[in-house]
């Protein structure tokens, strides 16, 4: 049975800029009912567990690199200081899906192999860590729509509203035209009620209930997977509409 709970976060190294966003699936659309940032009395790992007790089946979407460049590993195997690396920076650097999200929608996702983003993805993984020993469910990555049980997807919320039509010059800024407009304008898939419209001005919440739509996409089949599983299963695989 497809998941008809969707669980975005959008991740960060820091509970308090961890946004978080719960969706439930309710005649075809999926209704946001909760939406919040983590707090130190109440981290991101316990409000998932939490939500994922109320629906042990639900899909985590989570904004953060989920592996690291295959080439990157591989060349550092055995490596040692002062000896080269006949690897291209390109494939180093950034992952098979970075660059197909770059040639589908014109957005390049930070490098995990190169800067900072890699303590959010090392922070990440933590934290769905947390997630499963909390739950004692294992919560995999999902290859297919319809996961059997509790499973996880990468996503990245500027490629999916470029996906969906949106502009996304300041975005990122709280009270931006280019902000208010999504926040008042959600794609049909995703509802976001009155009572959470300014909680979605929060970057860290708008990014969160972002990550829900990829999540939709997802699970309708919209998302377009890899052409190399293996790889994909060793690097992490973007899932975004088109």
């Amino acid at each position: 049975m497809p998941p008809t709970t969707l669980l975005g976060v959008d991740c960060a190294t820091l509970a308090t800029k961890t946004g978080l966003a719960r969706a439930v699936l309710e005649d075809g659309r999926w209704i946001v009912r909760d939406a919040r940032v983590g707090t130190k009395s109440d981290p991101p790992a316990a409000v998932l567990a939490a939500w994922l007790a109320e629906d042990p089946g639900a899909l985590l979407a989570l904004d953060a690199p989920l592996g690291w460049p295959a080439d990157l590993g591989d060349a550092l195997v055995g490596h040692r200081a002062g000896d080269p690396i006949d690897a291209p920076s390109e494939r180093l650097f950034a992952r098979a899906t970075d660059h197909e999200v770059h040639m589908r929608h014109g957005r390049m996702p930070l490098e995990v192999g190169a800067g900072w983003i890699a303590r959010t993805a090392r922070a990440t993984l933590g934290l769905l860590d947390e997630v499963r020993r909390a739950t004692g469910q294992p919560i995999p990555l999902a290859w297919s729509p319809e996961p059997e049980r509790a499973a996880a997807i990468e996503v990245y919320p500027a490629a999916t509203l470029i996906a969906h039509g949106h502009a996304l010059a300041g975005y990122k800024v709280a009270g931006s035209p280019a902000r208010a407009t999504v926040v008042q304008d959600w794609p049909d898939a995703v509802v976001v009620p009155p009572s959470l419209a300014l909680l979605a001005l929060n970057t860290d919440v708008f990014d969160a209930i972002v990550c829900v739509l990829a999540g939709a996409d997802f699970l309708a089949g919209a998302a377009r997977g890899p052409d190399d599983l293996d790889l994909a299963r060793r690097e992490g695989w973007i899932w975004v509409r088109g």
